[in-house]
């Protein structure tokens, strides 16, 4: 039985080809969420393996949800990184406690949690920064804002990833709708902006400009751009995606596996609606010791948000596929 879904997953990474719209690949030929069990209602989730063991997944949520793993499959509530709080964001949630995905990693020593503020469909957003020795609720130092847009902004600071190049750069990219996915360099010291400028690496022409939540993935030589196109947020009718594209620099040009770039609105679909499992997108990306992983969520047939989690397989042209 895995034999077999091992090879229809590389027949829907082989034959998803086409550049940002309908996917040659067949809805079925897409696998079904790894086995996921205990507390699983999540939505932007983001997930790295805890240098002491276990994993630590934040999502979007009302002061920044946490859950905890010991084995990638049964997951427990682990509070909220701010439970008291956040005063600093409320100009950018009109008060609301509900912050948007948070991207977490470990780098020297320490935990950073990159997240955004805002309000569906506004511009008016920021991405703040927040670290802590140990990752649990209520241990988070607020840093700073590392970024904003405003309501006249024709990009938005929301959906934020940190990606470190192998020889020890920082780049944070970002991005939702508007005139698409946005990059700046990050000073590894402070965690905050290096300069100020503004890479543009993704944009979309169609379906309301629809590409957002970057996640980039270096591999072999390659840095992989996942992101999803289409729209999130409407439970069983969401029609998220997730696509992909590469290239040998950090800041592109990126190019889907047809050759179109990204900021013409390429991205090769590699998981899509399929069964009862409706829009799954936002991505994440990280490396265990088995294979990548995929972290995502979706929405099931009564339109709540779950947590998807499946494998990346890697193909002979070194595109990935998700089994």
């Amino acid at each position: 039985m895995r034999i077999r879904k091992l090879l229809v997953a590389g027949l829907a990474g082989v034959l998803a080809l086409t550049s940002g719209g309908i996917s040659a690949a067949r809805a079925d030929a897409y696998p079904g969420p790894g086995v996921v069990t205990g507390s699983t209602n999540v939505h932007d989730p983001s997930m790295i393996k805890r240098p002491t063991g276990g994993y630590l997944l934040a999502h979007t949520g009302d002061g920044i949800t946490l859950k905890t793993s010991s084995d990638r499959t049964a997951f427990a509530d682990a509070g909220r990184a701010f439970p008291n709080g956040t005063s600093w964001a409320n100009a950018y949630t009109n008060n609301g406690a509900n912050l948007w995905a948070p991207d977490i990693s470990y780098r020297n020593g320490k935990y950073w949690l990159y997240y955004s503020a805002s309000t569906f469909g506004s511009s008016k957003s920021a991405i703040f920064l927040a670290t802590s020795s140990t990752g649990n609720s209520g241990s988070w130092t607020h840093v700073g804002r590392v970024i904003e847009s405003t309501a006249s902004s024709n990009w938005n600071a929301i959906d934020p990833n940190l990606t470190v190049t192998p020889g020890g750069e920082w780049w944070l990219s970002f991005g939702s709708f508007w005139s698409g996915i946005k990059m700046v360099k990050i000073n590894p010291s402070t965690g905050l902006r290096a300069d100020s400028t503004l890479h543009n690496i993704a944009e979309r022409f169609v379906n309301s400009k629809s590409v957002e939540a970057p996640v980039i993935h270096y591999r072999n030589g390659y840095y992989y751009l996942f992101m999803s196109f289409d729209f999130c947020c409407r439970g069983a009718s969401s029609t998220y995606r997730t696509m992909v594209a590469r290239s040998t620099s950090i800041t592109g040009p990126y190019r889907d596996r047809a050759g179109t770039l990204t900021t013409a609105g390429g991205g090769t679909e590699i998981l899509a609606g399929h069964d009862a499992i409706h829009g799954p997108g936002h991505p994440a990306v990280f490396t265990d010791t088995d294979a990548d992983v995929l972290v995502y969520h979706y929405y099931n047939a009564s339109g709540t948000a779950k947590l998807g989690i499946n494998l990346l397989g890697w193909d002979s042209s070194a595109w990935p596929y998700v089994y």
